[in-house]
């Protein structure tokens, strides 16, 4: 291949690139526009499980601009499956059948657990975070949140959650890739607990029982990881004991 031919093959890239940047960017935009039209009803759902409680906003553009940040955010969730198929679509060509099989079982599987770990945080972990804090107040001290820190607190346990429950993803691919054993993932699963732990304190609140209920599904997630990681392994033995 000349260089000519190389500066081709780049501007074709460059230009795939473009396009698929562009209709991901307008479907981000529809969604965000989709999401701003329902905003009443997207707020009744953000502030249900903190029910009973007021919410202030501390300057006259804050609330606007919460507004703007809730549309964005799930104007992004709205478009992610266009915005993956996009991205597949530019990665497609420079991949082997086998290799798209495996890409497209990825994106699945990682849009399943983040759906997974958002919908278990907003359910269990948002409600029990809230009451806990709100049980630290006395008479003196009324509990009185500001929508904008609000929205910025559980926004970071659902992404949080979100990115966790892809732990069984990566154990995946990593074992897919060859690049770990699952005699690996065995022979390091106490410090992976302790660990996860540790991460669940970061996370939540200080008490032990959103601490668990963080900790324990992670620590199920790894066990499956690990039982899901010694099947591939295992089928991909048989098969190069097949070939050879």
């Amino acid at each position: 291949m000349n260089d000519e031919e190389i500066r081709l093959t780049l501007v074709e890239h460059l230009g795939e690139l473009r396009k698929r940047l562009i209709i991901s960017c307008l479907m981000i935009i529809i969604g965000s526009i989709l999401c701003y039209n329902y905003i009443d009803v997207i707020v009744d759902l953000i502030v249900k499980p903190a029910e009973g409680l007021e919410f202030i906003y501390l300057s006259p553009p804050e609330l606007f601009i919460a507004y703007i940040k809730i549309s964005l955010i799930l104007g992004l969730f709205v478009a992610l499956p266009i915005v993956l198929y996009q991205v597949w679509k530019f990665i497609k060509p420079g991949l082997k059948k086998e290799e798209q099989k495996y890409g497209l079982i990825a994106i699945f599987m990682g849009m399943f657990f983040l759906l997974l770990g958002v919908v278990f945080a907003y359910f269990v972990i948002i409600p029990i975070s809230i009451n806990f804090f709100i049980k630290m107040s006395v008479d003196q001290v009324e509990p009185l949140f500001s929508f904008a820190n609000y929205i910025s607190f559980i926004g970071s346990i659902l992404l949080a959650f979100g990115v966790v429950f892809e732990l069984p993803l990566i154990v995946i691919l990593l074992t897919q890739l060859g690049l770990v054993k699952p005699s690996t993932f065995r022979q390091y699963r106490k410090l992976v607990i302790l660990g996860i732990f540790i991460l669940a304190a970061v996370l939540t609140p200080p008490d032990i029982v959103s601490q668990s209920l963080m900790g324990f599904p992670m620590i199920l997630l790894y066990e499956l990881s690990i039982v899901i990681s010694s099947m591939i392994y295992k089928k991909k033995k048989a098969k190069i004991e097949e070939e050879s």
